[in-house]
């Protein structure tokens, strides 16, 4: 079964400080939406739907407290109303087992007993405090489009062989996955959080684009400032070091 609240947390700070609480539940969060994103990966989630399922996740947990809910739970509960949402639809029985099977390597599927049900009606119950704390607003607009269009925009105005020789695409989209982990979702315009991994896979391989009046940026996304873009990669690079502290 699900282990109890603070499953896989870091230790609980005392004496009041703060600082050291918020990193453990920045570090819980962390450990989560990996558990989101890897069990997604073996139920056969598509790429939105995760996303989808760590938005929801994120947001639920902008208002609730870890000290509430069980971080897994509104996991398994996210996941399930994401699959409703983009339209893959998850049996319960399957991401329990999953679930069951991620948090108790080797574990057998579990039986179909009081225990079972159990857990299964706690997961659908939480659906609905999920649906419940972000008042049904529960569709996303994903940065996923918004990096599309830009790739393609890129691949236009560069050397094609230079475009060629460089995973430029597959970084940012590599970035943007990674992305998830943290908030940066539900902080901020899915074209802002788009654009700031291209931005960052292009200065990663130290690809300079053609300058105009403007630059290259402003000429996709207009209403985002440099400053912007560098606190959102600096916020996604926290997310690297982050996951350093989780392994």
């Amino acid at each position: 079964m699900i282990k109890s609240k603070h499953y896989d947390r870091a230790e609980s700070t005392t004496g009041g400080d703060v600082e050291a609480d918020c990193t453990a539940d920045t570090k819980t969060h962390f450990r989560v939406c990996r558990f989101i994103m890897e069990t997604g990966v073996k139920l056969g989630m598509h790429s939105i739907p995760v996303a989808t399922a760590c938005a929801l996740y994120h947001r639920f947990f902008r208002s609730a407290s870890l000290q509430v809910y069980e971080p897994y739970l509104v996991a398994m509960s996210a996941m399930y109303l994401a699959g409703k949402v983009e339209e893959q639809h998850l049996r319960t029985r399957d991401i329990i087992n999953v679930c069951h099977r991620y948090l108790h390597a080797g574990s057998e599927p579990l039986e179909l007993d009081s225990k079972f049900w159990e857990l299964r009606d706690s997961v659908v119950q939480c659906e609905l405090l999920i649906l419940r704390q972000l008042n049904f607003h529960v569709s996303f607009q994903h940065p996923h489009k918004f990096l599309l269009h830009y790739l393609l925009s890129v691949k236009g105005i560069m050397n094609r062989h230079a475009w060629s020789r460089t995973p430029i695409a597959e970084t940012a989209w590599a970035l943007l996955k990674d992305s998830y982990h943290g908030p940066l979702c539900v902080h901020y315009p899915p074209q802002h959080l788009a654009l700031a991994v291209l931005y960052l896979a292009l200065h990663s391989y130290g690809v300079e684009l053609p300058r105009g009046a403007v630059e290259w940026w402003q000429v996709l996304c207009g209403d985002i400032t440099k400053a912007e873009i560098e606190s959102i990669i600096s916020e996604l690079l926290q997310l690297y070091d982050m996951e350093a502290k989780c392994t």
